[in-house]
C-alpha cells in the first residue's frame, strides 16, 4: 500500500468534453478542494495552467502531483508523424510536471464526442488493417514515451471507441509490446460495456499501471442503452458516479490490487455534472469509502 498513491480527476469539477458542465469553478478552487478532501495527485484539466512553473507551484502549495493526463491519439485518421508530434509536446509537459505516467486512447473513430450517436449502437468496431495501424502506431508512441520521456503509456479503453470490449481489449495487448504498451484498468468503462472488471483485472494484472476508480449507475445506464443515448447524454443524466456511491462492488477489486505488487496511482474518476452533484462532496465521500474498503 505504500507503493499506491490515491488521486483525483478535475472532470468533476469542469467537464473537458462539455465545458459548460462547471464553468463556474475555478483551477484554484479545483485543487484546493481535491487536497482538502485527501488526495494527493490529479491529472489535468483543461483550465490548469500551460506552464509548468506556475502549475507546479500551485499544486506544491496544496502538497499535490501530476499523476498523468489523457492523450487524444488519432493514428486512425492523421499521418502518424503529425500525432507523434503532439504525443511528444504532451510528454514533454507531463515530464517537466515530474509526471510518470500518460494516457492514450485512440480517437480517430470514436463517437464519444458525438451528441447525435448513440454510445452503444454507434460504437466503432476496427478493420484489420485499422488494428495494423493503431497497434504499430501505439508501439512507437510507447517507445517514445519511454526512452525520450522516462514515461510509461498506458491505454484507456473507453466507451464509444474501438478499444471497449474484452475482445478488442484482449487483441490489443496480444498485438503491442508490453515494453511499450501497458494498460490504464477502468471501472466504470469496463462494467458501463458489460464486461467483467474483475476478469481483466486478474488477467491483465502485471501489465496493468494505471487505475481509474469510477462508479456507475446501472439504471441510467440501462436507460442510456435502451434509448440509444450518447455518451455525453449519459454523462449529463448522472449514468456514471464516484465508488461507493453507484452499483460495483470494489471490494473484490481492492483486494486483488492490494495483495499484488502494483505500484502507481489509483484515480477516483467521475463526470458529472457539478451542479447535481457537488465535486468536493462526492470528493469526500469517495475518499472515505475508498478508506473504508482499501485502507488507503
Amino acid at each position: 500500500m505504500a507503493n499506491i498513491k490515491l488521486g483525483i480527476a478535475p472532470i468533476a469539477w469542469t467537464n473537458d468534453d462539455m465545458p459548460d458542465l462547471g464553468k463556474e469553478n475555478t483551477f484554484e478552487q479545483c485543487v484546493s478542494e481535491m487536497a482538502l478532501a485527501g488526495y494527493e495527485g490529479c491529472e489535468i484539466g483543461n483550465k490548469y495552467p500551460k506552464d509548468p512553473n506556475v502549475l507546479k507551484k500551485a499544486l506544491d502549495l496544496r502538497g499535490l502531483q501530476i499523476a498523468s493526463a489523457w492523450f487524444s491519439s488519432y493514428l486512425l485518421t492523421q499521418p502518424y508523424e503529425q500525432v507523434e508530434k503532439d504525443f511528444r509536446a504532451h510528454c514533454a509537459f507531463l515530464h517537466a510536471m515530474g509526471a510518470k505516467f500518460c494516457n492514450v486512447a485512440e480517437q480517430g473513430t470514436s463517437v464519444q464526442g458525438k451528441l447525435d450517436v448513440p454510445v452503444f449502437a454507434g460504437k466503432p468496431v476496427n478493420t484489420e488493417e485499422q488494428w495494423k495501424t493503431l497497434t504499430e502506431g501505439l508501439d512507437k508512441l510507447g517507445k517514445v514515451a519511454k526512452e525520450d520521456y522516462g514515461l510509461t503509456m498506458t491505454y484507456h479503453h473507453h466507451m464509444g471507441t474501438c478499444v471497449q470490449t474484452t475482445a478488442e481489449i484482449d487483441r490489443l495487448m496480444e498485438q503491442t509490446n508490453p515494453e511499450y504498451v501497458s494498460l490504464l484498468f477502468d471501472t466504470g468503462h469496463l462494467v458501463c460495456s458489460g464486461e467483467d472488471p474483475v476478469a481483466i483485472l486478474k488477467k491483465y494484472l502485471p501489465r496493468i499501471r494505471h487505475i481509474h476508480l469510477k462508479d456507475i449507475r446501472m439504471e441510467m445506464r440501462n436507460k442510456v442503452k435502451a434509448e440509444n443515448m450518447s455518451f455525453l447524454d449519459g454523462v449529463r443524466a448522472g449514468m456514471f458516479t464516484v465508488p461507493g456511491d453507484g452499483d460495483i462492488d470494489f471490494g473484490p477489486i481492492f483486494d486483488i490490487v492490494m495483495k499484488s505488487d502494483y505500484e502507481g496511482w489509483m484515480l477516483v474518476e467521475a463526470e458529472q455534472d457539478p451542479a447535481k452533484a457537488n465535486p468536493f462532496e462526492y470528493a469526500k465521500k469517495a475518499r472515505a469509502y475508498i478508506r473504508e474498503k482499501a485502507h488507503i
